[in-house]
């Protein structure tokens, strides 16, 4: 009974949004075909040396895998575009201590931000104007012990959070 009545409601989406096709929850109007993503410089004031390409190739890579968008370089219907604005280490939590030593770090917490313009050069209805958007992104993960062992695996696991918020605000303005 559930299944039905969820392909009842695609089919009456469909019906009532013949200007846009969806998948996987998103709204990608007709006219958005191809897409040029730049490279996001890292400009925090921490730098970690592969955090730009990773994040880029990822972001590439969600556009790529899950929409039928074009990746191209140069003109596009639209362009995204960006910089890695923060990337730092902070404590999450304090782990108190004995004979009035002061207290230490229990967990930490690494958090990177984003600012991403996306331009949806291609609009040709307001609705599709409402696409565009310029704003930041900030995520976290906490971690116990040293960084070093773990940083990749922490920007991997930030980078997906990031890029899920990116694509959902690119792609699914319903």
């Amino acid at each position: 009974m559930k299944k039905l009545l969820g392909i009842i409601s695609v089919c009456v989406l469909v019906l009532i949004c013949p200007s846009c096709y969806t998948l996987k929850n998103q709204s990608i109007p007709p006219s958005l075909k191809t897409i040029n993503i730049q490279f996001f410089e890292n400009n925090a004031a921490l730098v970690v040396n592969n955090l730009s390409q990773t994040f880029t190739e990822a972001l590439k890579d969600r556009v790529r895998t899950q929409t039928s968008l074009s990746l191209v370089r140069g003109e596009a219907d639209a362009t995204m575009s960006g910089a890695i604005t923060g990337y730092s280490i902070a404590p999450a939590s304090i782990q108190a201590t004995a004979n009035n030593v002061a207290p230490i770090a229990d967990a930490n917490r690494l958090t990177i931000t984003v600012r991403v313009k996306f331009s949806f050069d291609a609009a040709k209805t307001p609705a599709d104007k409402k696409l565009s958007f310029e704003q930041s992104f900030t995520k976290f993960a906490d971690y116990r012990g040293d960084i070093s062992s773990q940083e990749q695996n922490l920007i991997q696991q930030i980078n997906k959070q990031l890029i899920d918020d990116i694509f959902n605000a690119a792609f699914s303005n319903w």
